[in-house]
């Protein structure tokens, strides 16, 4: 059985619809996906249905954007929580507004030096959809000022870079105590993607499993081989779950549907612990 946990359609920063996500990942023989965009769960209820129709698992989720005291991003994934649920809700709103506002500044700023401008980057967003650096990344490519979203994000839109903002977001720790009173299952996604930029220490990883973190995202692209390995022991140690994925971002991204995987043992895990929401079209594990 083949299960990708972490997957983004075009309502945050993906260029599919959701029906269109698992459509790919139906035709990608996956078995079980999890769509999981940035700060919104709006495409579940079309992914759910698409996925009834294919034949497709479906596990409802989420990826929140956190950032620590020190500033150092870091992204948890949510599975199986109560969308409504109020204090989760608020945190999750208030990051959405922050991007867009984040969003606004930095097209500003951009504008000075390239002809690039707010409903440029507009035309590349859903409705709906929350504007953010991807989508600023594509205006880019159509102005001609890179040739691929990567590239945008190696260069003009580095954290590094001048053009950069940073946006609120609510503390990881506290952000693990809202999907578990949500009754929901949160992972930390990709915990030692150092490429990405600076990753949290031993500290902060006590904390959020002392807040109730059930899993860490192991078999990710972003992870490298050494980290990996820290990951799998602490797992081991404290009783975690090992997710494994893909981080699909359907052409936005090179990342391919099932090129890390999840096991039924830990999916089951994550079914039995969560009960904000249900799954949908689940297999036998």
């Amino acid at each position: 059985m083949r299960i990708d946990l972490h997957t983004h359609s075009h309502v945050s920063d993906g260029t599919e619809p959701p029906a269109g996500v698992v459509a790919s990942a139906k035709a990608a023989g996956l078995d079980v996906l999890a769509l999981t965009d940035h700060d919104q769960t709006a495409g579940w209820a079309e992914a759910a249905c698409a996925a009834g129709e294919v034949g497709m698992g479906l596990v409802p989720g989420i990826e929140i954007s956190c950032k620590t005291a020190e500033g150092i991003s870091v992204h948890l994934l949510g599975y199986l929580h109560d969308p409504t649920h109020p204090g989760l809700l608020e945190e999750i709103n208030k990051a959405r507004d922050a991007r867009v506002h984040r969003a606004r500044r930095m097209v500003a700023l951009l504008s000075e030096d390239y002809p690039v401008d707010w409903d440029l980057v507009s035309r590349h967003a859903v409705p709906g959809a929350t504007i953010g650096r991807p989508h600023i990344a594509d205006a880019l490519v159509t102005a001609g000022v890179v040739s691929t979203r990567s590239e945008a994000f190696a260069s003009v839109l580095t954290a590094r870079s001048r053009y950069y903002v940073s946006h609120y977001a609510v503390d990881p720790v506290a952000a693990v105590k809202l999907v578990r009173d949500a009754g929901g299952v949160p992972v930390f996604a990709h915990p030692v993607a150092s490429e990405r930029g600076r990753v949290v220490g031993p500290e902060t990883f006590e904390a959020m499993i002392g807040a109730g973190l059930l899993g860490v995202e192991v078999d990710h692209r972003d992870n490298p081989a050494a980290g990996r390995d820290y990951l799998r022991r602490l797992a081991a140690e404290r009783g975690l779950i090992v997710t494994g994925s893909s981080d699909y971002h359907g052409t936005g991204k090179p990342n391919r549907l099932g090129e890390n995987t999840t096991s039924p043992e830990m999916l089951a895990r994550i079914l039995e612990a969560g009960t904000g929401s249900a799954p949908v079209n689940m297999p036998a594990l």
